[in-house]
């Protein structure tokens, strides 16, 4: 079993506050990390339709069945009863008592701000980083494989076939999840605009471009995004704004938070064809995004990242504001390692002043530069990046 690295941090938040939200997309392991970081506390499911329906006819003799506390596995099946959970938590001096899992962002945050401010902690769950998996080597050995299969644990530690296991899981997140959120008649269209975005993989997002070819109004889009960004499908990467005296862009660009999902939307059938496909950097670039938001998230941290652009193209995949200091950070997907790679981080060093950099290549060396700009493989990223 992988030992997740957010597990010092939960632990951590729990000697803190009255309660921990785990929050992320279905699957990706935060019920067996609630159940590794608190092996003592009574686990109960809320997509069980026998603990749901208590929980909804009578939320206080619910709560009052567990006065040592709970995990509360997919709580926003039930928002109702977060009310009652403040009040009991309100009535009881100990930390921890209550952890909650969820995963679908909006209902869960939207209930919790109304309800537990000050007295919930969040964490965000990924699939699994390339940190966690070198507990699996073997999962690490191919990086086109490890694009094409994704981090999620059924594919990568129990060996479900990726192919296999998107299929189930659009399906089952299709027919479950977004009508939770929302009744979508034309699920068609739907589907259609979801496989739309993965061949948008960082690209600037233009909610008019997919409303043409999807065939549904621009609003219905801008819905359903929100959806998909709201249950962990998809994410933006904001803009950063500071121009320099020049025209910046200022739309966000599209990421999926894994990139087995991505593939398989793509109609991929293997690594194989992935190595030869046209969006193969594209779905590299989502992968290092990724990685660095784990290492972040995974320590509970906000991840800070953004991508810079200007009106005349000129651009830096990834921005790391780490408060004191920028970091720019380019993404190749090549394994040879050329001069072109830093001509965006040349651009930057003469716009700002400052030297330096970071790139991540799809190759196997490292190399650091005389002009400070440090070139790393991304197998770097299997250890916490140091920026």
């Amino acid at each position: 079993m992988i030992t997740r690295t957010a597990s010092e941090k939960v632990l951590q938040l729990a000697r803190q506050f009255k309660a921990v939200a785990i929050m992320g997309p279905r699957q990706s392991g935060k019920t067996t990390l609630s159940r590794m970081c608190f092996p003592e506390k009574a686990y109960i499911s809320l997509e069980n339709p026998e603990n749901r329906d208590f929980a909804l006819s009578d939320p206080a003799g619910f709560l009052k069945t567990y006065p040592d506390g709970a995990i509360l596995d997919e709580v926003q099946r039930v928002p109702e009863l977060l009310s009652w959970l403040q009040q009991d938590i309100d009535e009881d001096f100990r930390r921890g008592k209550f952890i909650l899992t969820g995963s679908n962002n909006l209902l869960l945050l939207e209930k919790i701000t109304q309800t537990l401010a000050g007295r919930v902690a969040y964490l965000d769950l990924l699939p699994l980083s390339t940190e966690e998996l070198t507990q699996h080597p073997s999962s690490l050995e191919n990086l086109n494989q490890l694009l094409y299969a994704g981090a999620y644990p059924s594919v990568q530690i129990e060996g479900v076939d990726a192919k296999d296991w998107y299929a189930s899981y659009v399906r089952t997140y299709i027919e479950r999840d977004v009508r939770q959120i929302r009744n979508i008649e034309n699920l068609l269209a739907f589907e259609k605009v979801l496989a739309l975005c993965a061949g948008r993989i960082g690209q600037q997002l233009s909610y008019s471009n997919l409303s043409i070819e999807a065939g549904v109004d621009s609003k219905t889009v801008q819905s359903w995004l929100g959806i998909l960004q709201a249950s962990y499908i998809l994410h933006f990467l904001p803009p950063y704004f500071k121009n320099f005296n020049k025209r910046v862009v200022k739309t966000p660009k599209l990421y999926f938070y894994d990139t087995g999902l991505a593939c398989y939307l793509l109609r991929m059938q293997s690594s194989e064809i992935l190595a030869q496909h046209p969006l193969r950097g594209a779905v590299f670039e989502n992968f290092v995004l990724n990685e660095l938001m784990k290492g972040k998230l995974n320590r509970g941290l906000r991840p800070n990242l953004y991508y810079w652009r200007d009106s005349s193209g000129h651009e830096v995949d990834i921005i790391a504001d780490e408060g004191n200091h920028i970091i720019p950070i380019e993404v190749k997907s090549g394994q040879t390692i050329t001069s072109d790679y830093a001509k965006g981080l040349k651009f930057w060093e003469m716009l700002t002043g400052e030297s330096g950099g970071l790139i991540y290549y799809g190759g196997d060396g490292r190399q650091d530069r005389s002009d400070q700009i440090r070139i790393r493989s991304w197998k770097a990223l299997q250890s916490q990046p140091q920026f």
